[in-house]
C-alpha cells in the first residue's frame, strides 16, 4: 500500500467551495484517502469515489502543458475550512502536498499558484494527485486515481527472449523501468537486465539491437529523443554492469513509429512505452 503522509505546515492553492465549514464535522461517510493527511482545521464538505474512473492530468513535459488521461479507482475529496480557524492559504496548501510527495520518492508533474499535479509509484501501483486550493485558502479539492501498474506481457527470462527471437526476431519487453520522461533506469529493472545478460552470455554469437519505444504523448522530435536515451541507458547497463561487449549492442529510439495497440487508451499508451531486443 501506499504510505499515508503527514503533511508538514506551510503552503499552495485553487478552487473548490467557497466559504467556510461552520458544522465543522466531515460529510457521512466521507474519509481521507490513504494518500494525504488533511490540513489542520479542515473537514471533509463533500466526497466520491468510483472504483474505475478517469482523469486528464495536467501535466509539463517539453516545457509546455499536456493531458494525461489516467484510469483507475477515483477519489474527489472536497475539504473545507472549519469555521473560525485560521486561514492557510493556497500556497501553504499546495505547497504541503508537494513537500508530503517529496517525501516519499514522488514526482511533481506541475506547480502553478494554486494547483499541483503529483504523482507516487509504490507496491506496484502509481497514484496520481490533483490538489487544488481556493485562492482564499478556505477550500481545497484532492482528485487521486489509482492506476495498477500493467501486467507484464512478456516473462523477462532468458528462455522466453531466445525463443521470441529465434521464432520472430525480436522480444517486446515491459520489465525495463524508467523514472517519469526521464532516461534514468528504475532499480526494479535489474531482474530484466540480468535476464538480458544471461541471454547474451549463453549465446556469445548473438548481437542485439536495443530500441527504445515511446506513446504518443507530446512531440515526436522530444519522444525520439527520449527513446533513444532509454535505448543507450539499457545499453549502458548491460555493457558496465555485466561487462557485455559494446559491439554487440546497439541502440536506436523509434519514438512512436512503431505501436503495438492504440494510442487511444491508457492501456495501449502503456503497451506502447517499452523496449524491444530485436536480433541484429
Amino acid at each position: 500500500m501506499i504510505k499515508k503522509l503527514f503533511l508538514t505546515l506551510g503552503v499552495l492553492g485553487l478552487l473548490v467551495v467557497p466559504g467556510t465549514w461552520a458544522g465543522g464535522q466531515d460529510a457521512k461517510d466521507c474519509q481521507d484517502h490513504p494518500l494525504f493527511t488533511r490540513m489542520p482545521d479542515f473537514a471533509i464538505a463533500t466526497c466520491k469515489s468510483n472504483d474505475f474512473d478517469f482523469f486528464e492530468f495536467d501535466v509539463t513535459k517539453d516545457g509546455r502543458l499536456e493531458k494525461v488521461r489516467v484510469e483507475g479507482r477515483k477519489t474527489v475529496i472536497n475539504y473545507r475550512l472549519v469555521s473560525g480557524a485560521a486561514k492557510p492559504g493556497a500556497l501553504e496548501i499546495i505547497q504541503n502536498h508537494v513537500n508530503a510527495i517529496k517525501a516519499i520518492g514522488g514526482t511533481v508533474l506541475r506547480q502553478q499558484t494554486g494547483v499541483a499535479t503529483l504523482m507516487v509509484a509504490k507496491d506496484g501501483k502509481e497514484a496520481w494527485a490533483k490538489v487544488a486550493a481556493g485562492q482564499t485558502g478556505s477550500a481545497y479539492e484532492l482528485t487521486i486515481v489509482e492506476r495498477a501498474a500493467m501486467d507484464q506481457v512478456v516473462t523477462a527470462d532468458a528462455a522466453s527472449m531466445a525463443s521470441a527471437i529465434g521464432n520472430t526476431g525480436r522480444v517486446a519487453l515491459y520489465g525495463i523501468y524508467f523514472d517519469f520522461d526521464k532516461a534514468d533506469l528504475k532499480p526494479e529493472s535489474k531482474p530484466a537486465l540480468d535476464e538480458i545478460a544471461k541471454l547474451l552470455s549463453q549465446d556469445p554469437q548473438l548481437k542485439l539491437y536495443v530500441v527504445g519505444h515511446t506513446d504518443n504523448v507530446g512531440e515526436i522530435g522530444y519522444n525520439m529523443t527520449l527513446s533513444q536515451a532509454r535505448a543507450e541507458a539499457v545499453v549502458k547497463a548491460l555493457v558496465t554492469g555485466y561487462k557485455i561487449e559494446a559491439v554487440r549492442l546497439k541502440p536506436y529510439g523509434v519514438g512512436p513509429l512503431s505501436p503495438v495497440a492504440s494510442n487511444a487508451s491508457e492501456e495501449g499508451r502503456a503497451k506502447n512505452r517499452r523496449v524491444e531486443l530485436v536480433g541484429q
